[in-house]
């Protein structure tokens, strides 16, 4: 057999914070690490050197594409794996890469697991399938200038494109959504200024409105956030594409934070029937219900979000809203029906699958002490 190898390409600068982690994850099952330093000021390059890393420097040009880009010249792996310096590969998974080196794919998803909130917690996570693996000397290129993508639609065949990508069963661990990395790297000043050079280029991606929309809705700015995801969602219909799923899940995100019910109703029903296999739209739609106090059909909404679940990686999923998140809203649900001690069952199911949500906790302490009656009379061994 032709032993296959895999490159890994990084661009980093200045995360001596965490590269160490990062590499030290996929160090035993990479054959080369190629890595674009942009400008490191601190002990990035020598720690990157001290794993093996081959470290090139790449004077800071404004684009992460042309970083990016310039490491693949170098690689030369039969496969690349891409990977980003606050991400970390699952211990148990990593061996997987060697299996999937002898698939006959061109590209490859892997399981993105996006840590949000203070500090990582599993149950508050944002998952999807992401393209991180493909096939060297293919014509793969990143492009844009910030929120880089894969050329895969100029190098896939119109077959390769009309199948999906696989998912190969590996987890990676982003670290860079969390808030004190957003904080101290000021990632939302950085970005939004760069986003906003990229909207001036000439037949700009629909994507980069779609990404400042997701800046301002972060920082709670959200009639511009509401202004550019509208922007990005007719710049794919002028395409005469079909807008991807996670545009809808911002738009109804922002429309639900900002409290405009009434501009997310009957609209959501459009989304749901365009991607009916998507439970963050399912459960938006079963929020925008209850909010209307439409709870008998709120509670068959989230009931369905339980069937749908939360392992369709093909789209953003929110950790929860298959599960308990779901559940907790058919507490209230039940509540608002008066059906107390289904209400209570259900909180405390949400409560055991989460330890850190503590909205079902506070909702069954309530609910006991308002309905005492009812709890006084359930035996013992009950289980809410």
């Amino acid at each position: 057999m032709n032993l296959r190898r895999l490159s890994l390409c990084m661009i980093v600068k200045d995360e001596e914070d965490c590269i160490g982690k990062c590499l030290n994850s996929i160090k035993d099952v990479v054959d080369e690490m190629i890595i674009v330093d942009t400008g490191s000021s601190d002990r990035t390059v020598e720690i990157c050197k001290s794993f093996g890393a081959q470290v090139f420097d790449f004077p800071w040009n404004g684009s992460f594409s042309a970083a990016r880009n310039y490491g693949l010249d170098r690689a030369t792996g039969d496969w690349i794996l891409w990977l980003d310096a606050d991400e970390e590969v699952d211990s148990s998974d990593a061996y997987k890469f060697r299996n999937v080196l002898y698939y006959d794919d061109y590209l490859l998803s892997i399981h993105l697991i996006n840590y949000y909130g203070d500090l990582p917690d599993p149950n508050k996570t944002f998952d999807i399938a992401h393209t991180r693996l493909f096939r060297n000397y293919k014509g793969f290129k990143f492009r844009n200038n910030i929120h880089e993508m894969l050329n895969a639609d100029e190098v896939l065949t119109e077959t390769d494109n009309n199948q999906a990508i696989k998912t190969v069963p590996i987890k990676v661990y982003h670290y860079g959504y969390l808030d004190y990395v957003n904080k101290n790297k000021k990632k939302f000043e950085r970005n939004l200024e760069m986003l906003k050079n990229e909207l001036t280029q000439k037949d700009h991606s629909p994507w980069i409105d779609y990404h400042i929309a997701s800046e301002y809705y972060r920082v709670e700015q959200y009639d511009k956030a509401f202004d550019h995801v509208n922007r990005s969602i007719r710049g794919f219909l002028q395409e005469l594409k079909t807008p991807p799923s996670l545009l809808y899940r911002l738009k109804y995100s922002i429309l639900i934070a900002s409290g405009s019910i009434d501009g997310a109703w009957p609209g959501i029903d459009r989304a749901v029937s365009l991607y009916p296999d998507y439970v963050d739209l399912h459960f938006y739609k079963g929020l925008i219900l209850y909010i209307r106090e439409s709870y008998e059909e709120a509670l068959e909404t989230f009931e369905h979000c339980l069937k749908l679940g939360e392992e369709n990686l093909h789209h953003l999923t929110l950790k929860g809203l298959g599960s308990f998140q779901a559940l907790y809203y058919i507490g209230c649900c039940l509540e608002k029906l008066g059906q107390i001690e289904a209400a209570a069952k259900s909180y405390a199911l949400a409560a055991n699958l989460s330890q850190t949500f503590d909205s079902p906790v506070e909702a069954l302490r309530k609910l006991k002490i308002k309905h005492q009656d009812i709890f006084k009379e359930l035996p013992a061994d009950s289980d809410v």
